[in-house]
């Protein structure tokens, strides 16, 4: 199999040869788009890669992470054929494969599954002195609604739509990425951010080592209702203790991390990556804390409304975790 691609600039041709040693001159580069650096989907890109790289001399897979926009922006990606793999939420899997929501005028149903990573809770955080108590509260306040793209900004939408806030309810409403809002609520430029993401994260926790901040609980009869009526939803519950200053258990909801790719990926690639993590789950849990509780038999259901991809099939057969 002999594949040609541009890669920073240089054309890399790769012949790739599984089973086999593989000289540096024949490799096949692969990517992974993850999202903002501060977040929990960077450092699952740089875990799957550190596997996958671990053994690229036998199989001559060269993996790399790139740093993007997120959930959204990493499916649409992939669909371009720009990106080999990428992290999304759970829900924009879902609606990538059934065309529905912000996927209803562009349906990607060659998106495919590889694995499922870490529960993601949708998290609200306010200054204290901002008065914030719950998310109704909200309305004329500055709030940082999340960058164009990710997952976070579409599932906030959601959420707004299911409290009846619209974006002219604020008083501000900006864009900052995952990595500058921790900042910009410290700095008391706004007064709340939101983040759909997997706990510890190193922006939450940059936030409340730095400034009085709170993690306010998202329930009540319109959070109810969306778990009830969306599969790829459910209640979540971030830990009391989890941050600095937050001593009591934040209720909310959220969707899970998911690995996905494409069905133009070959099955042999898709294969290789697949083996690489669930073939070295130990590995792989003590790469970040978030995947700390992480099981193989969950990882290859729980979330995928996506078919898997016939390559990543064949490595959970061959490992035992599928008949």
């Amino acid at each position: 199999m002999k594949y040609t691609k541009i890669i920073g600039g240089f054309v890399a041709a790769a012949a790739i040869s599984l089973g086999s040693a593989a000289s540096a001159a024949d490799q096949q580069f692969i990517s992974i788009g993850t999202g903002g650096v501060t977040g929990v989907y960077y450092p699952t890109g740089g875990a799957i890669c550190r596997l996958v790289n671990k053994s690229r001399k036998e199989h001559g897979i060269r993996c790399a992470v790139e740093s993007t926009g997120g959930s959204v922006y990493n499916i649409n990606t992939i669909k371009a054929g720009e990106l080999e793999f990428g992290v999304a939420q759970s829900d924009w899997q879902y609606h990538a494969y059934n065309g529905t929501s912000k996927f209803e005028d562009n349906p990607f149903p060659e998106i495919r599954a590889m694995f499922s990573v870490h529960p993601e809770p949708f998290t609200l955080l306010v200054r204290a002195d901002s008065g914030v108590t719950k998310f109704e509260e909200l309305v004329g306040k500055r709030v940082n609604v999340g960058n164009p793209g990710s997952g976070q900004r579409a599932t906030m939408e959601v959420v707004m739509g299911a409290f009846g806030v619209t974006m002219d309810d604020f008083a501000l409403a900006t864009e900052y990425k995952g990595s500058e809002m921790a900042k910009q609520i410290c700095d008391g430029n706004i007064d709340a951010m939101i983040y759909t993401i997997g706990h510890p994260a190193a922006a939450i926790k940059e936030a409340t080592t730095t400034c009085d901040v709170k993690l306010i609980s998202v329930n009540g009869e319109g959070i109810d209702k969306l778990v009830e009526e969306n599969p790829y939803y459910r209640t979540a519950v971030i830990p009391g203790g989890t941050y600095a200053g937050n001593p009591d258990d934040t209720r909310t909801f959220g969707v899970g991390a998911t690995f996905v790719t494409s069905a133009d990926v070959s099955d042999d690639v898709a294969y290789v990556v697949a083996k690489a993590v669930l073939a070295n789950l130990d590995d792989f849990r003590g790469l970040h804390p978030a995947f700390a509780n992480l099981d193989a038999a969950q990882m290859i259901k729980d979330g995928l409304s996506a078919p898997l991809h016939p390559g990543a099939e064949r490595a959970y057969k061959e490992l035992g975790l599928m008949d």
